[in-house]
C-alpha cells in the first residue's frame, strides 16, 4: 500500500500487519464466510484481548518491534507484563503551544473530506452521510460544508489520541456494530457506519463544536476514552487497546488544512501525519 510521507515529499509503501491474512477475508470467498461468520463478531475480538492482557503473550513482543521497526530508545521491553501493555505504551509529546495552529490527533494515516452542503462524504469511494456516522440528524445538521478528517492508525502505530484543542466534553455516547477492519480493503462495507464507535461532541475555544469519533475495527479489544469534563489542547483523549483503528473528527469550515494533505488526498493517498504534528491553520 502506497501512502504519502510528507516530510520527505514522496510516495512510499507500506506494508501493514496480517496484511496477506486481510486480503484473504476480503476478497475471497471463503475469507468472507469467516469474516460473516464470527470474525466480525465483537465477542472474538474480546477473546483474543483476553490473551493480549495475560502473561503469555509478552512473547509477541520482540518478533512485533522487529517486524515493524519500533523504535525502544525510551522503554525496556522487560518492563511490560503483556503484549497489551506494550501496545498501550505511552511517550512524551510535544504538540504546538500556538492556538491557532491545528495539529494531528494521532500518529496515523490521515485523509480529508469535504461535507457536501447535503450532508455526504465520499470517503474511499464510499459514500457516507454524516448521520450515518453520528447516529444522530440534529447533529449531523450542524457539518453542513464543514471537514471530515479521517485518522487511520495501523497495529504499529502508537494508539493513543489526543483531544484537537482546548474544551469542555458536552456528551458522549456508544453506538453498537461490527468489527470490520479499517483498511481500504474493506471500504465498501462502509465500516465507519457499521462498526462499533463512541461519539463525543466537544465545545472548544478555538474550533467551536467539535464532534470526535472513535472507530472499533476488527481484534480491537476496546476503545477506552477517558472520564474528564474539561481538557486543554494536546490532552491525551484516550487509547485503542490491540489493534488497527481510527479518530474522525467533524469540524465547521474554519480551519485550512496544508495544502499538500488536500492534494494527496485528492490522489487518493492518505498521509502519514505524527501525533501532534502541525497539519493546518484555524481561520476563526
Amino acid at each position: 500500500m502506497n501512502i504519502y510521507d510528507r516530510k520527505n515529499r514522496c510516495l512510499v509503501e507500506e506494508k501493514e500487519h496480517q496484511d496477506k491474512f486481510v486480503q484473504f477475508l476480503y476478497n475471497r470467498v471463503t475469507g468472507r464466510v469467516l469474516l460473516k461468520i464470527c470474525l466480525v463478531r465483537p465477542w472474538l475480538s474480546k477473546a483474543v484481548a483476553v490473551y493480549q492482557k495475560s502473561r503469555f503473550s509478552k512473547r509477541d513482543i520482540v518478533p512485533f518491534i522487529r517486524k515493524h521497526n519500533i523504535d525502544t530508545t525510551h522503554w525496556n521491553v522487560n518492563d511490560f507484563r503483556s503484549f497489551n501493555e506494550f501496545f498501550i505504551r505511552k511517550k512524551n509529546l510535544s504538540v504546538s503551544a500556538d492556538p491557532k495552529d491545528f495539529t494531528s490527533i494521532a500518529e496515523s494515516k490521515l485523509s480529508v473530506y469535504n461535507v457536501t452542503k447535503d450532508l455526504c462524504l465520499n470517503i474511499k469511494n464510499s459514500k457516507y452521510t454524516v448521520e450515518e456516522i453520528v447516529g444522530n440528524k440534529e447533529l449531523a445538521e450542524q457539518y453542513s460544508d464543514g471537514l471530515c478528517l479521517v485518522f487511520r492508525l495501523s497495529a504499529n502505530n502508537y494508539h493513543r489520541y489526543l483531544f484537537p484543542d482546548s474544551g469542555k466534553l458536552k456528551k458522549t455516547y456508544k453506538i453498537k456494530g461490527a468489527l470490520h477492519t479499517v483498511r481500504p480493503v474493506a471500504a465498501k462495507y462502509k465500516v465507519f457506519s457499521r462498526n462499533s464507535r463512541e461519539v463525543s461532541i466537544l465545545e472548544t475555544e478555538n474550533l467551536g463544536k467539535v464532534v470526535q469519533v472513535e472507530v472499533g475495527a476488527m481484534l480491537v479489544g476496546k476503545i477506552r476514552n477517558h472520564s474528564v469534563s474539561s481538557f486543554v489542547k494536546g490532552d491525551e483523549k484516550g487509547y485503542f487497546e490491540y489493534g488497527g483503528s481510527t479518530s474522525i473528527l467533524f469540524l465547521n469550515n474554519n480551519v485550512a488544512i496544508d495544502d499538500d494533505i488536500i492534494e494527496q488526498t485528492k490522489k487518493g493517498y492518505e498521509v502519514k501525519v505524527d501525533i501532534g504534528e502541525k497539519i493546518g491553520r484555524i481561520c476563526s
